[in-house]
Protein backbone atom coordinates (compact mmCIF):
# COMPACT_ATOMS: atom_id res chain seq x y z
CA UNK A 1 0.00 0.00 0.00
CA UNK A 2 1.35 3.39 -0.88
CA UNK A 3 -0.13 6.85 -0.55
CA UNK A 4 -3.76 6.20 0.35
CA UNK A 5 -3.67 7.69 3.84
CA UNK A 6 -6.80 5.94 5.11
CA UNK A 7 -6.08 4.84 8.69
CA UNK A 8 -9.25 2.76 8.93
CA UNK A 9 -8.26 0.84 5.80
CA UNK A 10 -4.74 0.35 7.18
CA UNK A 11 -6.21 -1.07 10.39
CA UNK A 12 -8.49 -3.43 8.43
CA UNK A 13 -5.51 -4.79 6.50
CA UNK A 14 -3.55 -5.41 9.68
CA UNK A 15 -6.58 -7.00 11.38
CA UNK A 16 -7.09 -9.29 8.37
CA UNK A 17 -3.51 -10.51 8.75
CA UNK A 18 -2.15 -8.84 5.62
CA UNK A 19 1.58 -8.42 5.31
CA UNK A 20 1.20 -4.65 5.35
CA UNK A 21 3.91 -2.22 4.28
CA UNK A 22 3.54 1.50 3.58
CA UNK A 23 5.88 1.21 0.54
CA UNK A 24 5.69 -0.86 -2.62
CA UNK A 25 7.57 -4.15 -2.21
CA UNK A 26 8.86 -6.60 -4.82
CA UNK A 27 6.82 -9.79 -5.37
CA UNK A 28 3.65 -8.35 -3.86
CA UNK A 29 0.35 -10.20 -4.31
CA UNK A 30 -1.61 -6.96 -4.14
CA UNK A 31 -0.69 -3.30 -4.05
CA UNK A 32 -3.05 -0.44 -3.16
CA UNK A 33 -1.62 2.66 -4.82
CA UNK A 34 -2.99 6.08 -3.88
CA UNK A 35 -3.03 8.59 -6.73
CA UNK A 36 -3.82 12.23 -5.95
CA UNK A 37 -2.95 13.79 -9.32
CA UNK A 38 -1.47 13.14 -12.75
CA UNK A 39 2.13 13.30 -11.51
CA UNK A 40 1.45 10.33 -9.22
CA UNK A 41 0.56 8.15 -12.22
CA UNK A 42 4.28 7.57 -12.82
CA UNK A 43 4.26 5.34 -9.71
CA UNK A 44 2.26 2.78 -11.66
CA UNK A 45 5.29 1.47 -13.57
CA UNK A 46 7.08 0.62 -10.30
CA UNK A 47 3.96 -1.02 -8.91
CA UNK A 48 3.46 -3.01 -12.14
CA UNK A 49 7.01 -4.41 -11.86
CA UNK A 50 6.50 -5.28 -8.19
CA UNK A 51 3.54 -7.67 -8.38
CA UNK A 52 3.67 -11.43 -8.81
CA UNK A 53 2.36 -12.70 -12.19
CA UNK A 54 -1.20 -13.24 -10.89
CA UNK A 55 -1.10 -10.21 -8.58
CA UNK A 56 -2.99 -6.94 -8.82
CA UNK A 57 -2.54 -3.23 -8.36
CA UNK A 58 -5.56 -1.32 -7.05
CA UNK A 59 -5.22 2.30 -8.16
CA UNK A 60 -7.16 4.48 -5.70
CA UNK A 61 -7.93 8.05 -6.77
CA UNK A 62 -10.37 10.88 -5.92
CA UNK A 63 -13.92 10.76 -7.28
CA UNK A 64 -15.39 13.51 -9.39
CA UNK A 65 -12.39 15.81 -9.70
CA UNK A 66 -11.03 17.42 -12.83
CA UNK A 67 -7.31 17.11 -12.06
CA UNK A 68 -7.35 13.28 -12.32
CA UNK A 69 -9.89 11.36 -14.38
CA UNK A 70 -10.72 7.71 -14.90
CA UNK A 71 -9.55 8.00 -18.53
CA UNK A 72 -6.14 9.29 -17.37
CA UNK A 73 -5.81 6.48 -14.83
CA UNK A 74 -6.81 3.85 -17.42
CA UNK A 75 -4.28 5.23 -19.93
CA UNK A 76 -1.52 5.12 -17.31
CA UNK A 77 -2.44 1.53 -16.44
CA UNK A 78 -2.01 0.53 -20.09
CA UNK A 79 1.28 2.46 -20.35
CA UNK A 80 2.60 0.51 -17.35
CA UNK A 81 1.92 -2.79 -19.14
CA UNK A 82 -1.14 -3.71 -17.10
CA UNK A 83 -4.83 -3.92 -18.01
CA UNK A 84 -7.77 -2.71 -15.92
CA UNK A 85 -10.29 -5.40 -15.05
CA UNK A 86 -12.54 -3.94 -12.36
CA UNK A 87 -13.72 -0.63 -10.95
CA UNK A 88 -15.25 -0.08 -7.53
CA UNK A 89 -16.20 2.59 -5.07
CA UNK A 90 -13.38 2.57 -2.52
CA UNK A 91 -15.04 5.12 -0.23
CA UNK A 92 -17.40 8.08 -0.36
CA UNK A 93 -14.60 10.20 -1.85
CA UNK A 94 -12.40 7.71 -3.75
CA UNK A 95 -12.70 5.24 -6.62
CA UNK A 96 -10.44 2.26 -7.31
CA UNK A 97 -9.44 0.49 -10.52
CA UNK A 98 -7.96 -3.01 -10.37
CA UNK A 99 -5.06 -3.57 -12.77
CA UNK A 100 -3.40 -6.88 -13.59
CA UNK A 101 -0.77 -8.30 -15.91
CA UNK A 102 -2.47 -9.51 -19.11
CA UNK A 103 -2.97 -13.29 -19.01
CA UNK A 104 -0.94 -13.82 -22.20
CA UNK A 105 2.11 -12.16 -20.55
CA UNK A 106 1.97 -13.74 -17.09
CA UNK A 107 4.45 -16.50 -17.89
CA UNK A 108 6.82 -14.13 -19.69
CA UNK A 109 8.05 -12.33 -16.55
Amino acid sequence: MAGIGDLDFDAELVQAGADFAPRVRKDSDMIFLGIQGQKDLAKLSTAAKSIVPNGAVWVVYPKGVRHITQAQVMAAILESGLVDVKVCSFSATQTALKAVIPVARRGAR
